[in-house]
């Protein structure tokens, strides 16, 4: 085992690739990471809890008024993990 690896932070409980939300953890983000939902790979996830069970994710094109996605959130299972 080498110890020159870069150090992964924890992947945290509840995250969000949005900067303006309380739960967007930018350490996490210099690595790739994957969700597994439902035993599925997603790679459209914005937001997700592994804990609650549930990711958000956008609803086709369609956009808020401040132009941002719209969101849905769908339930199951939610892993997290490192690529």
């Amino acid at each position: 085992m080498s110890d020159n690896a870069p150090q992964r932070p924890e992947l945290p409980d509840h995250l969000s690739i949005d900067p303006r939300s309380p739960h967007f953890v930018a350490a996490v983000f210099e690595h790739d990471i994957g969700i597994h939902f439902n035993d599925k790979e997603r790679f459209d996830v914005e937001e997700y809890c592994v804990s609650e069970g549930w990711i958000k994710v956008p609803a086709g094109k369609t956009r808020d008024r401040k132009g941002r996605p719209l969101l849905i959130t769908l339930k199951g299972k939610v892993e997290a993990f490192y690529k």
